[in-house]
């Protein structure tokens, strides 16, 4: 029997190429496996054939939308998910999941290596192999673009040379990756950090200058993962989808930023991330209502390396599966509902309500009703206070005893 390669297949050139070049490089049959992971675009069915046309044993078609949003895209919602404070983590929460399906796929026929189409100065590189480590470490990993010095004019040579079914008459001047949690759109003309992104770059988010009347919506959150809108329950699948929509219609959810790759260099990317982007919104404003405070504060650093980790590769990691545990034990009482407006690009929260709220009223008032006790807060501040008070006393006798 051949030894065999699973192969991450997405249908374009670069993966095209690279099932009758991994046959010939190691004599083994290629089984091309396309996870669905809601990016849209080319039926999958169609990929599958274009594997096989291209010389693969097998291919295999795996619809992880529902899995992709339930348990990785929910998850960094509850994180509130932002690597550097803006991205929503769209490729680095897909690329865990895709390795999922490789690693069964693998097992299921016996293979004994992977192969991805990632280059040598991306994230995904890293991330796809530290999954593969984690989840199979026996497979070895085979990265034709990265190993082999594969450009992308040797491709297009190559796949001519062996009649491969692909078009590479036309070519995006930008490299895009998407899926259900948003896009990602970088290189061509944006390499250059002085030009402004133009409108024919975007797709999920509508231009948010263009006059609209706003859209109100109302989230409803069930121990910080969202399952209704207006009412309505939906799956997360549902919900994410419904969102990209709605939200991506009034421009909210573009982002335009200079980013720190994980390989040392600085990359400018552009994201549409509609849903995901009004979904964390709304999940930190109720957070605002139902966490404790020290407990709010110490979440926002656990939310950060939570992010860096995903960010790196590291889904399959003790720490994130340890984080994960404080972090739903830090949902519990992160229910209840919020209103949003989605207008100009914006999605703004204008109203939060829960039976697990922290807000008081009577505490919070100014006006008739007030129920706090200010003639506590003298005392209060005097202790808060006291030990820079002490700090400053002795700061001041110091100076005067070294004169």
């Amino acid at each position: 029997m051949n030894e065999r390669v699973v192969l991450a297949f997405s249908g374009g050139l670069d993966t095209s190429v690279a099932i009758p070049y991994l046959a010939e490089q190691t004599g083994g049959d290629v089984i091309a496996v396309a996870v669905d992971v809601g990016q849209g675009g080319e039926d999958l069915d169609a990929i599958a054939k274009r594997a096989i046309d291209c010389g693969a044993a097998e291919a295999e078609v795996v619809d992880a939308r529902e899995e992709f949003a339930a348990d990785f895209c929910l998850p960094a919602v509850r994180a509130n998910a932002l690597y550097m404070d803006k991205y929503p983590l769209l490729s680095g929460l897909s690329r865990p999941l895709i390795v999922k399906h490789l690693v069964a796929a693998a097992q299921k026929h016996g293979a004994t290596m992977v192969s991805h189409g990632c280059t040598g100065k991306g994230n995904d590189q890293v991330r796809f192999e530290a999954g593969l480590s984690a989840l199979a470490p026996h497979l070895k990993v085979i990265a034709p673009a990265r190993d082999f010095a594969w450009t992308r004019d040797k491709a297009i040579e190559y796949a001519a040379s062996k009649n491969l079914p692909i078009d590479v008459s036309s070519k995006s001047p930008y490299s895009i990756d998407q899926n259900l949690w948003g896009r990602a759109v970088e290189t061509g003309f944006l390499e250059d950090i002085w030009n402004a992104p133009i409108e024919d770059i975007y797709s999920y988010c509508a231009d948010p200058a263009v006059t609209r009347d706003p859209d109100e919506l109302v989230l409803t959150f069930d121990s910080g993962v969202p399952v209704a809108i207006d009412g309505e329950t939906k799956t997360p699948l549902e919900l994410i989808a419904e969102l990209n929509a709605r939200a991506g219609a009034q421009g909210v959810g573009r982002i335009d930023m200079v980013e720190d790759r994980l390989v040392g260099i600085k990359s400018r990317e552009v994201y549409e991330a509609p849903a995901a982007i009004a979904l964390i919104a709304a999940h930190q404003e109720l957070e605002a209502v139902t966490l404790e405070r020290d407990l709010a504060r110490f979440k926002k650093g656990t939310e950060q390396r939570w992010t860096e980790l995903v960010y790196d590769g590291l889904w399959y990691s003790p720490l994130r599966e340890a984080l994960d545990a404080f972090i739903d034990s830090s949902q519990t009482h992160v229910s209840g509902d919020i209103r949003m407006t989605l207008h100009g690009g914006r999605a703004t929260v204008t109203g939060r309500r829960s039976d697990a709220s922290l807000y008081d009223f009577g505490l919070a008032t100014y006006d008739e009703g007030d129920a706090f006790d200010q003639s506590l807060a003298k005392g209060f501040v005097e202790l808060w206070s006291l030990p820079s008070k002490m700090a400053s006393a002795r700061d001041a006798r110091m100076k005067e005893g070294g004169q």
